[in-house]
């Protein structure tokens, strides 16, 4: 059907495409001092719009929204239809305390009183 379209319709309609798919998503990828939008993520990797992502590769961070998700050691794979594609070599999930190093019993007081 894209074949009978003339030029100018077709990157048209994969405008409106790539922007509804950016307005959707509130996941982003975050490096050093730049944001990128995420147009779709997956168990093993993620895509952003290949036009404004350059080939990023190492640790990044991965926001929905405000909330810390993952931190993530990355490598460009590919580009395939207006899509960079990048797959994760770690994927960690950020946790917003130290984890413990020892076990906490259940009935662990939760402070101790002075007298």
């Amino acid at each position: 059907m894209t074949d009978f379209l003339p030029k100018e319709v077709r990157e048209g309609l994969e405008a409106a495409r790539k922007r509804d798919l950016m307005r959707k998503s509130r996941l982003r990828v975050h490096t050093d001092d730049e944001i990128f939008p995420i147009l779709r993520f997956w168990e093993t990797g993620f895509a952003l719009d290949a036009e404004n992502a350059p080939h990023l590769r190492g640790l990044v961070d991965v926001f929905d929204g405000s909330r810390h998700l993952y931190q993530c050691l990355i490598v460009a794979s590919e580009e395939e239809d207006g899509q960079m594609i990048y797959d994760f070599k770690r994927s960690t999930l950020a946790l917003d305390k130290a984890p413990l190093d020892f076990e906490r019993a259940e009935n662990a007081p939760i402070a101790l009183l002075g007298q």
